[in-house]
């Protein structure tokens, strides 16, 4: 089973790895929505109660999907969802929005398609720069208020916007990318927040599902996977990354386990405060998830981790441009 723990210092507590939901309705591939409910099951079953969605997976679909398998089990289940991505015709075509109306009008929405009152962790997706940080999160606060939330989020927030938040309302999470490829958290960012006291929610702490060596090829990759346009899944930039995983490969091989059990074991090594979420449509891989919470990491594993994959040696850019504000 997986531990429950403290995330951040306001009160709220979740299981110390989570389940991220966005690929079981857009982005990824098809989806099974059976298969996906089942993985909802499955993880509550191992302790995996941190569930993970947003407004802008799926259009709104993800809500509804995490809504009907959390239906008659909410009581098990934290729950977080995410505002402030908007979305055009054009799947390229993307926005972000913090103003106060957009924040009070985004949670109802959220609360309607996933059938609740309310939800646990209430995260901006994305800062907007046109909207002070101040008036963004004073809307949140108001939501925490009203009861509709219970605690607050930000996403890829840059050190100084965290701290004006945090002094807005308390902050209880920050979710930024984090993985043994995307390492740009350490330093002042995670310093910020564990001055502060706030959580971090590593998201895709399998490098997109790079780090478990099944993608050695764009060929891999199901048509409509958005990693087949990835910088770092395509030409020269694949050839060296590849190289990087089948070094991790050979490390997971002395300790007998699978490189994604390594990689994400090593993000769980970053710290209790540290709380991955990969993310998984499919209960086989859910199960070898949770299993990493127990592979134990010595520091030589750890040193050994670090020649393999160093900090700024991963081939290409995570996103198009940087999202970080």
């Amino acid at each position: 089973m997986i531990d429950q723990r403290p995330l951040g210092t306001q009160g709220l507590t979740a299981s110390a790895q989570g389940l991220g939901c966005m690929g079981m309705s857009e982005f990824y591939g098809e989806g099974d929505d059976a298969e996906s409910v089942a993985t909802i099951h499955r993880a509550l079953e191992l302790g995996v109660n941190f569930l993970d969605t947003a407004a802008m997976y799926g259009r709104g679909a993800n809500e509804q999907l995490v809504g009907r398998a959390i239906a008659d089990r909410r009581d098990e289940v934290v729950l977080a969802t995410k505002f402030g991505i908007v979305r055009g015709d054009d799947p390229a075509d993307r926005g972000v929005n913090g103003r106060p109306e957009y924040v009070r009008q985004s949670c109802d929405d959220s609360l309607r398609r996933l059938g609740l009152d309310h939800v646990d962790l209430f995260y901006q997706h994305r800062v907007d720069p046109e909207t002070p940080i101040e008036e963004t999160v004073g809307a949140m606060g108001e939501l925490v208020q009203a009861g509709k939330v219970r605690f607050l989020g930000l996403s890829e927030a840059a050190p100084e916007t965290i701290r004006r938040a945090h002094g807005t309302h308390p902050i209880s999470a920050l979710q930024t990318e984090y993985s043994l490829w995307t390492r740009h958290v350490e330093g002042e960012l995670l310093d910020t927040v564990r001055e502060l006291g706030i959580g971090f929610v590593a998201y895709s702490p399998l490098g997109r599902g790079f780090l478990t060596g099944r993608f050695k090829s764009a060929d891999a990759l199901e048509d409509g996977d958005f990693r087949r346009h990835n910088d770092r899944f395509s030409g020269d930039n694949l050839d060296a990354n590849v190289a990087l995983v089948e070094k991790v490969e050979q490390l997971a091989a002395g300790k007998e386990v699978t490189p994604g059990q390594l990689a994400l074991a090593w993000v769980h090594a970053q710290g209790e405060d540290v709380f991955p979420i990969p993310g998984t449509k499919r209960r086989g891989y859910l199960e070898e998830n949770a299993a990493a919470f127990e592979v134990e990491l010595t520091a030589d594993d750890l040193a050994a981790l670090d020649e393999a994959v160093p900090a700024d040696a991963t081939a290409g850019e995570r996103y198009p441009a940087d999202p970080e504000r």
